[in-house]
């Protein structure tokens, strides 16, 4: 079993309320759950505006397909545009 772990850091620009940032967080959440079937969620900096991370799991039994589906995932992030991506991270785990 290959199990990769990926981490989207963003900068949320113009946000004045955590609702506001939680309105762009989860509609990427969103977006990226349904067109990839992962598990994915916020991770970090919940409580700052600026900011926002995102972290998602995908499993399977190939460690190349794993990987292109976690860079296919960071791709698809960007070209949502919906915030800037400062980092990405990414750990593929072989079980």
């Amino acid at each position: 079993m290959v199990t990769g772990l990926g981490i989207i850091t963003l900068r949320i620009e113009g946000c004045r309320s955590l609702k506001e940032k939680r309105k762009i967080v989860k509609s990427m959440i969103a977006r990226i759950r349904n067109a990839f079937n992962v598990a994915v969620a916020e991770t970090g900096a919940n409580d700052v505006l600026s900011r926002a991370e995102i972290g998602f799991a995908v499993v399977g039994n190939d460690r190349r397909e794993i990987n292109a589906r976690v860079d296919k995932i960071f791709n698809m992030a960007d070209r949502l545009a919906l915030a800037e991506i400062i980092d990405t991270q990414m750990e593929v785990i072989s079980l």
